[in-house]
């Protein structure tokens, strides 16, 4: 076996690093979580002298290296293990440098041809030598489907969750800011509500109420109740129509563990969903993940948060999901401590989602403790749309009530269609065009209107 090479000399000075997993660490982009971790770089000279020692380094060399062992975690299990042995022989022997050559001059097509042989580590890797441009031209040619209901992905498309929470879960309450919502034209992701109470009468409550709306007004979309995946198990075992199941994945065992979750329990969770969901396609899993989240539960294992949370991307794909989305700057600032690390780490999360093949979406957003303004949140935005990025969240006056963050309104959503000329998935927009909602992909005089769903 050749041996690593962890040390190279800069500006006359050398720097030794420890192994793969310090090297990924220090390579990374400045984030006040791994500062708080105490594995950053110290200064930008060391960052980049990591950077090099990466850039050298064989795909192979990250493989074989995982910064999780094999035999002390779940999730390096399932992603090794599911690893396209074929694919990963045509890469294997790539320096990262190069990679990142590689996918920015490749094709979509040429991309989809290897990534079942890239590790979440690799995807970190290259990820880590990108510049902000690269991360959106990367992102942007690749293109993931998936159906539930309806097709999300399509080019020419940009979707919306509607997420209509409220602070004590009053039915008429929800139903009002879903109403506003479908007025807007948001919503052909899917209608997703963060529940206050995780009971399985109120998950079941709640799904009929959605169901009963899109079925009366032939609202072509699906419907979820993000309440934890137990709860959302004993209401399927009820009869509950769930269109969409969902859970928060974390990149290691550790961490699900924090969660309540393990592979066997998802595994378990996706095979009741196949026998009783109430979609139509293939894809029925929704999963949200975030930069931090492991050290917040103490299970990073000494890694970096990026490369965390490359691995959430590896486990969300066991289940060929129709959603993911990363909640970007929704812990706060002592993982991603001001608007520039959020909108560095939306683009990260955004290209190593799509790269690992997943249909990717983001919320882009911050909380009010963190030292980020609005102007930051649509500079990401704006950004991300450039980017080919999935969808966004769709909440009123983009202030969630319940969870007590900033993120992307109704109007974003519209705003963002006109300035890129895309539409929502087509069969919505066409049933938004026979509500009069919409026209020609734009919105119409009466949207915002909900007093149209009250006849």
């Amino acid at each position: 076996m050749i041996k690593l090479i962890l040390t190279t000399k800069l500006f006359g000075n050398f720097y030794n690093f420890k192994d793969v997993k310090d090297v990924l660490a220090k390579a990374n982009e400045e984030k006040s979580g791994d500062v708080l971790a105490g594995i950053a770089a110290e200064n930008t000279a060391e960052r980049v002298a990591a950077k090099v020692v990466l850039s050298e380094m064989t795909l192979e060399d990250l493989k074989n290296n995982p910064v999780v062992p094999y035999e002390d975690d779940e999730i390096t299990r399932v992603i090794q293990d599911s690893l396209d042995v074929e694919a990963y022989n045509k890469i294997k022997d790539m320096t990262v440098g190069y990679f990142r050559e590689f996918i920015l001059e490749a094709k979509d097509s040429v991309i989809k041809e290897i990534r079942g042989g890239l590790t979440a580590e690799m995807i970190a890797g290259v990820t880590k030598l990108m510049s902000n441009m690269d991360l959106v031209y990367a992102a942007a040619k690749i293109e993931n489907l998936a159906t539930c209901n309806t097709t999300i992905g399509e080019r020419g498309t940009f979707s919306s969750r509607l997420q209509p929470n409220h602070s004590t879960d009053d039915l008429d309450g929800i139903m009002a800011s879903v109403m506003e919502g479908i007025s807007y034209g948001i919503g052909d992701a899917v209608i997703g509500l963060n529940p206050v109470v995780d009971t399985t009468d109120n998950v079941i409550a709640i799904l009929k109420r959605f169901k009963e709306f899109m079925l009366k007004w032939g609202i072509p979309t699906q419907n979820c109740v993000l309440a934890h995946v137990t709860t959302q198990m004993e209401a399927l075992k009820r009869g509950a129509p769930m269109d969409l199941m969902f859970q928060s994945l974390a990149g290691s065992q550790k961490s699900n563990e924090a969660f309540g979750i393990s592979v066997k329990l998802m595994d378990e969770a996706y095979k009741l969903m196949e026998e009783k969901k109430t979609s139509k396609g293939p894809n029925f899993m929704y999963f949200e993940t975030g930069q931090g989240s492991e050290l917040s539960s103490n299970g990073h294992n000494g890694a970096d948060q990026l490369t965390m949370e490359a691995r959430c991307y590896g486990f969300a794909k066991r289940y060929k999901p129709f959603l993911v989305n990363t909640v970007v700057g929704f812990i706060g600032p002592e993982y991603l401590y001001d608007g520039k690390q959020v909108m560095r780490a939306g683009l990260e999360d955004h290209f190593m989602g799509k790269l690992t093949g997943l249909p990717m979406g983001v919320d882009v957003c911050y909380t009010n403790h963190m030292k980020a303004d609005q102007n930051d949140l649509e500079n990401l935005a704006l950004l991300l749309s450039l980017a080919n990025c999935t969808y966004f969240m769709g909440i009123p006056g983009g202030d969630d009530v319940m969870l007590m963050y900033q993120t992307t309104s109704y109007h974003d959503i519209g705003t963002i269609r006109q300035l890129t000329g895309k539409g929502p998935i087509l069969e919505f927009q066409k049933r938004m065009e026979a509500l009069g909602i919409m026209k020609n992909e734009r919105l119409t005089d009466i949207a915002g209107d909900p007093s149209i769903f009250t006849v």
